[in-house]
């Protein structure tokens, strides 16, 4: 084994090119999602009312020897970022559990030191995870209208009365660099 740096050393055994065999038919849901993507990020209040707006950037790759799948999000975006203090990062892993038939997601957002599980399954066109929080009856993320150059994805609360509140959209669009053949 040759000397690398931590940081190589471990994203090269983190990230992989491909999923395993064996899981590859399962994570057909992700496999549209994998590679980089420019965001237009909006937050709102309990009312539904928009409190803010900014760009993101969100990345997508097989991971764990290609038995999971990883992303980071970053809001906002390096691009327009003003200070290592603004905005946050976030980082999922996703397992396919085949006892449930679904996947386990966990998410962790470093600078309010969150974390959060959630079971996923898939649909025509749309993957939704679901966690119990104990801030909200129920807390969903959904994916929905993904393609190989676009997706929407909507983070909201179901309070114990029923109500939707959606927290959080991002609008997904393939950055130009990665639309050159």
């Amino acid at each position: 084994m040759t000397a690398a740096s931590p940081a190589l050393l471990l994203a090269g055994l983190f990230v992989s090119d491909a999923p395993r065999p064996e899981f590859e038919q399962a994570f057909q849901p992700y496999a549209p999602l994998i590679g980089s993507w420019d965001l237009d990020v909006t937050w709102y209040d309990d009312e539904g009312r928009l409190t803010r707006e900014t760009n993101g950037e969100w990345h997508f790759s097989w991971a764990l020897d290609g038995s999971a799948v990883a992303d980071v999000w970053i809001t906002p975006s390096r691009a327009i970022r003003t200070s290592p203090d603004d905005g946050e990062w976030g980082l999922s892993i996703r397992l396919y559990d085949p006892e449930l038939d679904a996947f386990r997601s966990t998410w962790m957002g470093p600078r309010n030191a969150l974390v959060k599980t959630f079971i996923g399954h898939a649909g025509p066109g749309s993957i939704t995870l679901e966690a119990r929080d104990s801030d909200a009856a129920k807390t969903r993320w959904i994916f929905t209208d993904i393609t190989a150059t676009s997706f929407q994805w909507r983070n909201e609360d179901e309070d114990a009365d029923g109500r939707i509140i959606v927290r959080q959209r991002f609008s997904g669009t393939r950055p130009a660099l990665h639309l050159q053949p």
